[in-house]
């Protein structure tokens, strides 16, 4: 299954939303997309992981990454809409404690 990629650019304010599978294959993709935005001063990024049905260690690795280069350049990165499931995964993997990661949706409950 691919993986669609939804940007939406305010500024230096952004919401991508992500629907499909992130895996070994989607991932340098996203990835990819992801660095374009993340190496702005001062970015905000929001992710919407509601349309993710699935995620491996690898789109993990994508988001760690993300929120390193992020940092580096004094930005804040959150995620919505994350399913019980994928919640467990960040839990396990302990990325809870360094990701903001909320299952609610702005503006509405998943």
């Amino acid at each position: 299954m691919n993986l669609k990629i939804d940007v939406q650019d305010a500024g230096q304010e952004y919401r991508i939303t992500l629907a499909g599978e992130i895996d070994a294959y989607t991932a340098p993709n996203l990835k990819e997309k992801f660095m374009e935005i993340a190496e702005q001063d001062d970015v905000r990024i929001t992710i919407d992981l509601t349309d993710v049905s699935y995620m491996d260690s690898t789109g993990l690795g994508v988001f760690i990454a993300l929120l390193k280069a992020i940092k580096k350049h004094n930005g804040s990165l959150k995620f919505v809409g994350v399913s019980e499931r994928l919640k467990r995964l960040f839990d396990i993997t302990g990325l809870t404690d360094i990701l903001n990661v909320n299952s609610q949706v702005e503006g509405g409950v998943k």
